[in-house]
């Protein structure tokens, strides 16, 4: 790596003595700013690093294309040039066309396409290492079955071909989508390309990494929240020189430069977790075909429910299909049978139906593994005064606060705030009236150790495993069968295999079923169904015992009939009939502030000044879901247009004639996922 310091360019003539013309650039910084700043320079390409002052510090940047109208004898030199740091050029159009696609800077993108540019910096002291990438003893690579062969030579042949092409790996869950992947990986390793892989859970990468280093012989760079600062400026250094071939990691690693990217895998592809939520808002689903399509790459959406939008676009041509009818080695999918809740009384303070109590001392007896899913962290999910009815609430959020037994605290999910267990109610004065409302997974554990207090339990949820150590650790408990019964939330509903497990229980079908959110349904399908799918993976058949108060529900339909075809063509019909998502498309807007009149206020002057035309119309503005969120009051509109309507132009029209007071916060998502 070259550092040179910038000079002044010297231009001589006949009739002129040496006069130095500074050479002018603009350079993007990584900051929420709209515009360039330009600086002198000796030539540097589009792209180069740079560090330059900015204000009473110094900060880094790139060179970005065309010159300011700053005058140049104004302009600061920039201090110091990489010359051998240059992002590729695909990265810069990524950077472009997420900036215009999001509507938010590009100075935010480049913060994630170079997050930590001090590695480059040869002045600083480094402890990098060299990774290594060179395989360790002999590769354990599996027999593919018929299905799987075939649709692993189709994305070889999209490799071959060098072109850009979008797969949707479909497949029941168990049935081999990783191996498949695999496969297409190692080709891609021959050829020295680089390869992305997706996850939607830092707690999917445990058991992914254990099949991985068994079947490649070393491991795969690791880009997540968890990863040590000094391994990201690691990789993210060997990275821009090509050293890298595989980068398995969360949403923020589809930014990163890489130099030969061939293949991108989002596994899971239906998860919301691959919505980003704060600071730039994307899906990084859809930025992931992007990013292939930029590269000339093959993109591979693995999912055994796909999303609605991914369905429809596979149904339409848009991506190739590739089905795996079966599971792996012959195991069958589980019977999953509805516990009726409305028949099926419980005793008063628990939660398991005798039925579902019944199947699990069966199961233990066989010398098999039970699950309990419910998708509700805590010991319950509000406290009430029995005396008044007064609920504990946030104080910043319009929110009940959740009681963690465990660990004797009232939690707010959404901002942090903790507190204790109030000695008496503010509101009745009362002492000692405050009782736990409803069941979370910590109440359930409660309840399993009671009635079968020789089984050896586990608990799983963010709470309980809160680093990768801890996960890898619990992970390989139950793959050693010291654990019988497993209570856990959707940590571990998805990617997932435990040979002994051939019970699923899940205690509140219901849970997702409600609320304002246009997605509900489908999301409770496609977590359900992945629930169900961790039950009998192997050679011993599974069963999944779904407790509700709403048997007769479509989901609750389609999830016994194992028909997720059925379901897609009646949730297709309702999105239709309104103009949702995959047939329509939304921009939400949300307005936050301090003071809850200004921003109604706000909210509606905004709904006056919308233009009136044919090609999209506003729904709202109402308060939010969660109107108080962080000490923050909020307020939505919805801007729906057609399918073949981009919203960001109307947007960008609209917003263009009013100016957003300072102490309000205006939010743009594009393509919304929640609706809180």
């Amino acid at each position: 790596m070259i550092l040179y310091k910038c000079k002044n360019v010297s231009i001589m003539s006949s009739n002129q003595s040496a006069v130095k013309v500074p050479a002018q650039v603009s350079v993007l910084l990584p900051l929420p700013l709209k515009e360039t700043f330009d600086y002198t320079c000796d030539f540097a390409p589009v792209g180069t690093l740079v560090k330059v002052p900015f204000g009473a510090r110094k900060s880094y940047g790139i060179v970005w294309k065309g010159k300011g109208t700053y005058p140049s004898k104004k302009c600061k030199p920039v201090f110091e040039v990489f010359e051998n740091v240059c992002l590729p050029e695909v990265s810069l159009k990524f950077i472009e066309w997420v900036s215009e696609y999001t509507m938010t800077s590009p100075g935010q993108i480049l913060k994630m396409v170079l997050p930590l540019p001090e590695a480059f910096d040869m002045k600083r002291k480094s402890t990098l290492k060299l990774l290594n990438f060179t395989p360790i003893g002999t590769p354990q690579k599996p027999q593919l079955s018929m299905d799987q062969w075939a649709a692993a030579e189709d994305i070889k042949r999209s490799l071959e071909s060098g072109g850009f092409q979008t797969f949707l790996l479909e497949g029941v869950t168990g049935s081999g989508k990783t191996e498949v992947y695999f496969d297409a990986i190692e080709n891609v390793l021959a050829s020295k390309g680089q390869a992305l892989v997706l996850l939607p859970e830092i707690a999917l990468t445990a058991q992914w990494l254990q099949r991985f280093e068994a079947r490649f012989g070393f491991r795969p760079a690791l880009w997540h929240s968890e990863t040590k600062k000094s391994e990201k400026k690691q990789t993210l250094k060997a990275l821009m020189e090509g050293q890298v071939p595989v980068v398995v990691g969360a949403r923020s690693s589809l930014f990163l430069p890489f130099s030969d990217l061939k293949l991108v895998i989002v596994d899971e592809e239906h998860d919301g977790s691959y919505k980003q939520e704060e600071g730039v808002i994307y899906n990084a689903r859809d930025m992931a075909i992007v990013r292939a399509r930029l590269s000339g790459a093959t993109c591979v959406l693995a999912s055994a429910t796909p999303s609605l939008e991914t369905e429809l676009n596979a149904r339409v041509g848009k991506y190739r299909e590739l089905h795996l009818m079966d599971r792996y080695g012959g195991a069958h999918m589980p019977d999953v049978h509805l516990i009726d809740l409305r028949k099926e009384k419980v005793a008063k303070q628990t939660w398991l139906s005798e039925p579902l109590r019944e199947a699990m001392k069966t199961t233990l007896n066989r010398g098999e593994q039970v699950m309990l899913f419910l998708n509700r962290r805590g010991y319950a999910p509000l406290v009430v005064c029995q005396g008044c009815g007064e609920r504990v609430m946030c104080p910043h959020c319009s929110l009940p606060l959740v009681y963690h037994k465990f660990h004797a605290q009232l939690l707010c999910h959404h901002c942090g705030a903790k507190g204790r267990l109030p000695d008496s109610c503010p509101k009745c004065q009362e002492r000692d009236t405050y009782s736990p409302y409803g069941p979370g997974v910590e109440r359930i554990y409660e309840e399993v150790q009671a009635f079968l207090p020789e089984a050896r339990c586990a608990l799983l949820s963010s709470d309980h495993m809160t680093n990768s150590k801890t996960v890898f650790e619990q992970i390989k408990a139950i793959q050693d069968h010291e654990v019988d019964i497993l209570i856990g939330t959707q940590i571990m509903a998805k990617g997932h295999h435990f040979p002994l497990l051939t019970l699923v229980g899940i205690v509140d079908g219901d849970a997702t079923l409600s609320g304002s959110d246009l997605r509900a349904s489908e999301k409770a399908f496609q977590l359900l169904h992945q629930v169900s799918g961790r039950s009998g993976r192997e050679k011993h058949k599974g069963q999944v015992l779904l407790q509700t108060h709403m048997p007769e529900h479509p989901v609750m339909k389609a999830l016994v009939d194992q028909d997720r075809g059925e379901f897609f063509a009646l949730e297709s019909d309702q999105r239709l009939i309104h103009g949702f998502p995959p047939y329509g498309r939304l921009a939400a807007l949300i307005i936050s502030g301090m003071r809850k009149d200004e921003v109604e206020k706000f909210a509606r002057h905004l709904a006056r000044t919308f233009p009136l035309t044919q090609k999209a119309d506003l729904l709202g503005p109402t308060p939010a879901p969660i109107p108080l969120l962080r000490g923050q009051y909020r307020w939505r509109l919805l801007l729906r247009t057609s399918k073949e309507v981009a919203p960001q132009p109307l947007l960008k029209k609209w917003l263009a004639q009013t100016s957003v007071p300072h102490f309000l916060k205006l939010q743009i998502d594009i393509d919304p996922y929640n609706f809180y």
